[in-house]
């Protein structure tokens, strides 16, 4: 240090955050040795506010923007060259915090892991992602910084961005299993949704410091897995419909094409008939089964013609069959 330094270090200063990024929440005030002499001079800008330490305790928290004035035992020139001991070096310590009081806002956040619940309608497991946008601000920044940051000189919005977010998952799936959710139903009821985490994250977003003042689920995305699921229900749920409007129940529908491909395999499905409660020969067993549905009464002649229509389309009854039977029923009116 040069004389021309030593002199400048030993006067008041006018100390502020010049150049605030938006990327920092909290800045150190940088000062080579942080003996800040008594009688400097703080300002805090719009959107800031700043925490004192002095001699390793916070001594201040200065929440409104204006000019204030810092007493310390750091006098000018004087304490200085009292401390021959110590190398001229001063114990009365002061560092200056800045933080950000300002709002954070359009932070996007997404599931790194797969959220995982059963599904209250069709009880099958559920494994998706999920994204949105979130925005926060600091609302207990005295337990942030003793808490969170320690002593560090700076503390970034991506910090916070991913320990916050590390909190999301866990209060999605709660709020989906609480709500009782179908999977069918989630991109409808995103804005409920989204209330509801809001509301369950705040105290534990509260006991770090920092408060959502916005939350948004934005979209989810289900794995492979799921999706097969999902499919599957599907396809039961369109062959039940199709079963249905042709007067016939889907297990109906189902265990004559079960009786259908062992009658046609019988080696390779000999363990259908079993189960399905039969003794006989497959190929016997399919036709009784057949026939029973073919000559089945109907309540009309319309319903009549589409349960022997569905039964062609499966494959259960041939062309002739559906013809022989169709013209009988016309025959009757």
């Amino acid at each position: 240090m040069g004389l021309g330094d030593f002199f400048r270090s030993q006067l008041s200063q006018v100390i502020e955050w010049k150049d605030q990024q938006p990327d920092f929440l909290i800045h150190k005030f940088p000062s080579e040795n942080d003996e800040i002499k008594n009688a400097s001079k703080l300002i805090v800008a719009p959107g800031q506010g700043a925490i004192l330490v002095y001699e390793g305790k916070v001594t201040d928290h200065l929440a409104e923007e204006g000019i204030f004035d810092l007493e310390s035992d750091n006098h000018p020139f004087i304490t200085t060259l009292l401390k021959l001991r110590t190398n001229f070096e001063s114990e009365h310590k002061l560092k200056i915090y800045f933080y950000r009081t300002s709002e954070v806002v359009n932070q996007g956040w997404g599931t790194s892991q797969a959220i995982k619940y059963v599904d209250p309608v069709y009880r099958i497991p559920v494994e998706l992602g999920a994204n949105g946008t979130f925005s926060f601000r600091i609302t207990d920044p005295q337990y942030l910084f003793s808490n969170v940051v320690g002593s560090r000189d700076q503390y970034l919005v991506a910090e916070a961005r991913e320990l916050l977010q590390g909190r999301f998952p866990q209060s999605l799936a709660s709020v989906l299993a609480q709500g009782s959710f179908s999977y069918q139903h989630i991109d409808a009821q995103l804005p409920s949704l989204s209330k509801d985490i809001r509301e369950q994250l705040q105290p534990e977003l509260h006991n770090l410091g920092f408060s959502l003042t916005d939350f948004k689920l934005n979209g989810t995305i289900f794995d492979q897995a799921t999706t097969e699921r999902i499919g599957k229900i599907a396809d039961i749920t369109a062959e039940s419909m199709a079963a249905g409007e042709g007067g016939l129940s889907y297990i109906d529908m189902e265990k004559l094409k079960a009786l259908r491909d062992a009658a046609r395999n019988e080696g390779g499905l000999a363990g259908a008939g079993l189960q399905l409660g039969v003794g006989m020969e497959l190929g016997k067993t399919f036709d009784v089964a057949k026939e029973k549905q073919l000559n089945a009464e109907a309540p009309d002649i319309v319903t009549k013609l589409q349960q022997l229509k569905l039964l062609l389309t499966e494959d259960i009854i041939t062309q002739e069959e559906f013809d022989n039977k169709k013209k009988e029923w016309l025959d009757k009116f």
